[in-house]
Parts: structure tokens; C-alpha cells; sequence
């Protein structure tokens, strides 16, 4: 079976610096993704320092533990996260690539191009359908709560 592949699009108000920087804080999500509806309950950043490219990160979901690293950093264009989930006899039950093209659109808007890659290993390819569905839900509830926590820095005093 063919990975499974899809887009979210958003304008968001705000520079492409302070999108990108947002997107870059993993534990930052805890912040803006808390009350979503999102599988997402946890973030943890793993390794030491700023991010970079090696960086890793554990996700505590609805389903388990998830680990994951950045993959791929261009500041401020480009980031792209690889995560994966194993059964506990050490298989590849899914991996998944959760990437993020920046473009500026004016001085205070930023085009967030999300692209979402998930790929099931073994039985689990028999839900490819419903996997679709729960991975376009939570890819695009990502980006909703990133362009509203940005809504919501407009509207602090």
C-alpha cells in the first residue's frame, strides 16, 4: 500500500520568524494545543539545546508513547518531524512525517503549507482508510490551534 499523503493549508497573521520559532519549540505545543480535541496530551523535548536537526522528542498520546526527531530544519521555511510507534515485540506498527513549509505573504502573514505523510507497517495497512481519516482530523487540528494561538497573542493586551 502506498503511503498516506496529504496537505492543510492556513494564512496565519503573524511573521514567518515567530510561526517558524513556534513550530520549532516542542514544548511549546503544550502550550497552544491543550484543549484541541487533538490526540496529543504531552510534549517532551529529549535531547539537550536548541532545536536542531537530530533533536528528539517523546509525544505522550491517547495511544501510547510516541518517539520522534527533527529530520529537517531551514529556519525559517522548513521543518519536518519524523515520529514512530512500535508494538511491544519491536515492530514498526506506523512512522510518520509531519512537515512544514513557511512562505511570507506580507509583512505579517505567513503561509503554512502542512504536509502530512503516515505510513502503517503489517496488519495495521488494513486500516488505511481510517488512518487516513484520524491523520487528516489531527494534522488539521495542529494547524487550526497554531493559527488561533496567534489569534489569541493578537487579542492579549
Amino acid at each position: 500500500m502506498k503511503p498516506i499523503d496529504f496537505e492543510v493549508e492556513r494564512t496565519i497573521s503573524a511573521p514567518i520568524e515567530r510561526v517558524f520559532a513556534r513550530l520549532a519549540d516542542i514544548e511549546g505545543y503544550n502550550d497552544w494545543m491543550t484543549g484541541t480535541g487533538s490526540m496529543l496530551k504531552h510534549t517532551r523535548q529529549t535531547s539537550p539545546g536548541e532545536p536542531r536537526v537530530g533533536t528528539t522528542f517523546e509525544d505522550d498520546t491517547v495511544p501510547g508513547v510516541v518517539p520522534g526527531e527533527i529530520v529537517e530544519l531551514e529556519a525559517p521555511h522548513t521543518l519536518v518531524y519524523h515520529w514512530w510507534q512500535r508494538s511491544r515485540s519491536g515492530k514498526l506498527k506506523f512512522e510518520g512525517w509531519p512537515s512544514y513549509r513557511l512562505a511570507s505573504v506580507g509583512d505579517d502573514e505567513t503561509l503554512v503549507r502542512h504536509r502530512g505523510r503516515l505510513v502503517p507497517y503489517g496488519v495495521w495497512r488494513l486500516g488505511t482508510p481510517i488512518f487516513r481519516w484520524l491523520a487528516v482530523r489531527e494534522r488539521t487540528i495542529t494547524v487550526d490551534a497554531l493559527k488561533e494561538s496567534f489569534a489569541r497573542d493578537r487579542g492579549a493586551p
